[in-house]
């Protein structure tokens, strides 16, 4: 059987800088990696992660919390496990799906994902011995990875101000959080900038509720307006109701979502979007959790990925 001393004399390093390369790959440089990395390969050795997870009083496990509802109709979350299943993956992790947030510290686990965090769940989290991340940004210092959502909705909104329409109007989600509020930031200012005035309808995040306010104000909309959406699941009702009321999407009513992640693409006619990179998220995530592990609970600050502008049928 091939051991760690075998894998040094390949590679010509000690046995400690194997072990380093393998328990904690951020003290050495990408050069030894490398090396080490193509010594292993050759030789076929693969570590014994139970024994290791042993000496260093570990599972090998994490959770993944979601403190909402998964909707079974989207392939949100599922974008999110995969991502992070893989994450975790590279350093020999596995983990455990929690819906309830009263389960969060039963059983083993070295360290927690936690999504769809509001800010009453935040006094819960200062209690929390383990070390943990969020997807979301937060305005409290948590660490977390999350799509440059101000950057999103200044995207959208300069795109519909680029395809000529005169009303632009920001439909958001209903919560006081701080994703929503860069959202609603992103279209402010960049209406701001270009003399304009703000519209602003908040919602819950349902494709009925958006139906609901499209046929209660559709008198109020005039032609060349369109329409930033906090989610494509807003979206989709807006324009499903629009044509029902014998509005032209996209000739005088161009709708843009935010999400891009199924929706967008079975709604008639396809979503312009603000596409964001779920899975790549997921990846962060399992990254940043256990490398707060691996440095006892050390603060990971956060991340801001940029999301994209997908154009499709619904602005002209």
């Amino acid at each position: 059987m091939v051991t760690l001393s075998d894998v040094a004399k390949e590679a010509n390093v000690s046995k400690m800088t194997v072990s380093r390369v393998i328990n904690h790959p951020e003290q050495v440089t990408e050069e030894l990696k490398v090396l080490v990395e193509a010594a292993m390969t050759k030789l076929d050795y693969h570590p014994n992660t139970v024994a290791q997870a042993l000496v260093n009083h570990r599972s090998n496990v994490v959770k993944f919390v979601t403190l909402e509802d998964i909707d079974t109709t989207e392939p949100y979350y599922m974008n999110l496990l995969f991502g992070f299943a893989k994450g975790l993956t590279k350093k020999h992790y596995a983990f455990q799906l929690i819906t309830n947030c009263d389960e969060i510290e039963l059983g083993r686990a070295d360290g927690y994902l936690i999504t769809g965090a509001r800010t009453k769940n935040y006094e819960l989290f200062d209690h929390l011995k383990k070390p943990f991340v969020l997807f979301g940004e937060n305005h409290r210092g948590f660490d977390f990875v999350d799509n440059d959502n101000q950057t999103g909705t200044r995207m959208a909104t300069e795109y519909a101000l680029s395809r000529l329409y005169k009303h632009i109007i920001f439909i958001g989600i209903d919560v006081k959080e701080a994703f929503e509020y860069s959202r609603e930031a992103g279209y402010i200012n960049t209406l701001q900038k270009n003399k304009l005035i703000p519209q602003i309808y908040r919602i819950s995040n349902h494709s009925h509720s958006a139906q609901s306010l499209i046929k209660e104000h559709f008198s109020e909309f005039k032609k060349d307006t369109c329409f930033i959406c906090a989610s494509d699941r807003i979206a989709t009702g807006v324009v499903r109701q629009l044509q029902d009321m014998d509005g032209r999407v996209p000739e005088d009513f161009g709708v843009i979502g935010y999400d891009g992640v199924f929706l967008d693409q079975v709604s008639n006619p396809k979503l312009t979007t603000i596409r964001q990179s779920i899975f790549e998220m997921g990846e962060l995530l399992a990254q940043m959790l256990l490398q707060k592990i691996d440095q006892s609970g050390s603060p990971q600050g956060e991340i801001l990925i940029d999301p994209t502008l997908v154009r499709r049928g619904s602005t002209r």
